[in-house]
């Protein structure tokens, strides 16, 4: 059995949950996401693409329902004892088999916490589940029970963290050396991945992002690279990824000559994300870090050029997002507590002069404020 936890770990995770449902009076819960099943129980898969579910009783016991490609991997794993397959074949509903999962577990007539809110959940299957256990059992709301447990790190989360962020770091120097003119993009996406698995790193929750040129002011990965001009601009957002918990960064480097508004940016940026990280302190809230980052650049005038949000949470997560709840945008009363990590980043896209200025790293919050885990030098790099 691989399970990247202590014994100790794991049982005190179920006692949390445990609590957790004994106060919203839940005889269960029914997980679908891929990150609630590996935090709970160690089990590692991306076999939440088909239908599968993790059940959960009041009483801590477990039993999962799945695909027999799965079977081996949840043995090997996870410490799940019980663990029931359904089997592919025409005109399967694999939701008829959860039901009569749970009817042997005596869960008929019992209130039960569902996440719904969960890649591993489509609406096709969650129609499914519902008309399944339509008078079965009574289905609770509970998408957000166990991503807020994750929130807060154990030490030895932490240490994973850390290691996360090390590789994040190794990335980050690995594209630096490579950026300069007539360079492919793919070489340096090539170089990041390298460093992280020749390191031990596991593949993040979505892929990294790269854009030069015009496209350095895009926030998603696109297929498609390009080699940078003498003059140029690439913004990168990558993670180091260890035991699917990631430490992420976000820089935009210039090639050859700045353009007029690469330095301006780039300090705003900076004083910007500072703002946000003096923030990250236990008792302040999520909108608190938002409200830092629009007061600095709103007050510059670049208010259209900032995005909505400019952060939030990370942890482990699995494809096909790494971001976490709960995230910065305005209002979210979320209350920052010590030993949570979050990805601040600072976003300016101007698309009128075609200039791009990213800034971000990953903080750990300790007792008194944040600890920079990563990009520990955020001077502008020119090549």
């Amino acid at each position: 059995m691989t399970i990247h936890f202590s014994a100790a770990e794991m049982s005190a995770r179920r006692t949390r949950l445990s609590h957790e449902m004994a106060a919203r009076d839940l005889d269960g819960m029914l997980l679908f996401a891929q990150e609630s099943m590996y935090w709970l129980t160690g089990y590692d898969s991306f076999g939440f693409c088909f239908f599968q579910c993790l059940f959960v009783g009041a009483d801590g016991r477990t039993a999962l329902l799945t695909r027999s490609a799965d079977l081996r991997q949840a043995q090997h794993t996870s410490n799940i004892a019980d663990i029931r397959i359904w089997k592919d074949a025409a005109g399967a509903d694999p939701a008829k088999d959860l039901r009569a999962l749970l009817e042997s577990l005596g869960a008929r007539g019992k209130r039960l916490g569902i996440e719904t809110d969960a890649y591993g959940l489509t609406h096709f299957n969650g129609r499914r589940v519902e008309a399944a256990l339509d008078g079965f059992a009574t289905l609770i709301e509970a998408s957000r029970l166990v991503p807020h447990l994750r929130v807060t790190k154990s030490a030895e989360e932490i240490a994973y963290v850390r290691e996360a962020a090390r590789l994040s770091d190794a990335a980050d120097e690995a594209a630096k050396r490579l950026i300069a003119p007539g360079v492919d993009e793919g070489q340096i996406l090539a170089a990041q991945h390298a460093a992280i698995f020749s390191a031990g790193g596991d593949y993040p929750g979505n892929e990294f992002i790269i854009g030069s040129g015009a496209d350095a002011l895009l926030c998603r990965y696109k297929a498609g690279r390009r080699r940078l001009d003498d003059n140029d601009q690439i913004t990168l957002e990558f993670a180091g990824a260890f035991r699917h918990y990631h430490a992420a960064i976000m820089r935009t480097h210039v090639v050859g000559e700045p353009r007029p508004l690469h330095r301006p940016y780039h300090e705003i940026a900076r004083e910007a994300l500072l703002a946000c990280e003096a923030e990250l302190r236990p008792g302040r809230t999520a909108a608190d870090v938002f409200a830092a980052h629009a007061r600095i650049f709103d007050a510059r005038g670049l208010a259209e050029h900032r995005l909505n949000a400019c952060g939030y949470s990370l942890g482990a997560k699995f494809t096909p997002s790494w971001m976490d709840p709960p995230m910065f945008y305005e209002g979210n009363d979320w209350v920052i507590g010590e030993n949570q990590v979050f990805f601040a980043h600072m976003i300016l896209m101007d698309s009128a002069s075609e200039t791009a200025m990213c800034l971000g790293r990953t903080s750990l919050v300790g007792a008194s404020g944040a600890e920079p885990l990563n990009a520990a030098n955020l001077n502008l790099v020119v090549r």
